[in-house]
């Protein structure tokens, strides 16, 4: 039988190999666990070198790992600014037209009040434009029409008193001619003895709006502080019965005409219109709600 070598086969070199390796590495471990660790040099060294290149590695490559949460962040918050600044301007509009809409509400409610009053149906109508200075006229245009039932010669107020007539009207809009106007001549009566008159407008428009009442009984002297209200016409065209005009503010007299002339401060504010009601006939149909006196409908 032939005998094997002393050295062995391959076999045996490798887990010779393998098992010096092995105690190699318990060596390295176990000298690494002691408090001063030979390899402390080597690694402070490889620390020393890799450290800094780390740290520059990430300051350069921080931007761009950064840039994608950046342009997120930044349209977000565009977005929130472009929300806020429209709901901040919701509420600036809210808060500047409040006392206009408070006004408004008053103004309809004061028209429900003088239909419930007076037994007459009323369209209400908002104050668009005034007729221009130049043409010597003094009108103003509203936003109800011939659609609302609006026709000419219909008596308009306010929550004072008497505005004026119709004069013209389109689908959506009429022309209304006020009482101040120098064309404009309103049937009056006096609240305290019924005596009957003629109103006619000076043209002037404000404080200085004033209304020349001239009675049909000459011997009548109007009592100041009077108040003026329209006589009516036959079927309450162009002026209704019983709507207030003004009060009487000074009289004098004319000998040579053997008259007296009334002037009269206006109750409605002219330089300040904006809702008005139309006087409308009983059962009237439109795109408008009637005021009657048992309310809108």
């Amino acid at each position: 039988m032939a005998r094997r070598g002393y050295g062995g086969g391959p076999a045996d070199k490798s887990r010779r190999v393998l098992g010096l390796l092995v105690l190699a590495s318990l060596t390295v471990i176990t000298l690494d666990a002691r408090t001063d660790s030979p390899l402390d040099p080597v690694r402070s060294a490889v620390g020393a070198v890799v450290g800094p290149l780390e740290d520059a590695t990430a300051t350069a490559t921080r931007p761009f790992a950064d840039a994608g949460g950046f342009f997120r962040t930044n349209k977000s918050l565009r977005n929130d600014i472009a929300t806020l600044s429209a709901e901040n301007s919701r509420l600036r509009g809210q808060v500047s037209t409040e006392p206009l809409d408070r006004q408004r509400l008053a103004a309809l409610d004061a028209l429900t009040r003088t239909a419930s009053e007076t037994g007459y149906s009323l369209v209400a109508a908002r104050v668009i434009a005034m007729g221009p200075v130049q043409s010597f006229t003094r009108t103003v245009t509203i936003d109800a029409g011939s659609s609302a039932g609006l026709a000419k010669d219909m008596t308009v107020l306010n929550n004072d008193g008497l505005v004026g007539r119709v004069v013209q009207t389109t689908r959506s809009t009429a022309t209304v001619l006020l009482i101040i106007d120098t064309d404009s001549v309103v049937g009056g009566r006096l609240g305290t003895n019924a005596e009957i008159g003629f109103l006619r407008g000076r043209g002037s428009i404000g404080d200085s709006g004033r209304l020349d009442l001239e009675l049909v009984d000459n011997a009548v002297t109007p009592s100041r502080d009077d108040v003026v209200v329209t006589w009516g016409s036959k079927n309450g065209v162009p002026y209704v019965a019983g709507i207030p005009i003004g009060r009487v503010e000074s009289v004098t007299s004319s000998p040579r005409q053997s008259s007296r002339l009334a002037v009269i401060r206006p109750f409605a504010d002219f330089s300040a219109l904006d809702v008005v009601g139309v006087v409308v006939p009983k059962g009237t149909r439109g795109d408008r709600p009637v005021i009657t006196e048992g309310g809108a409908r």
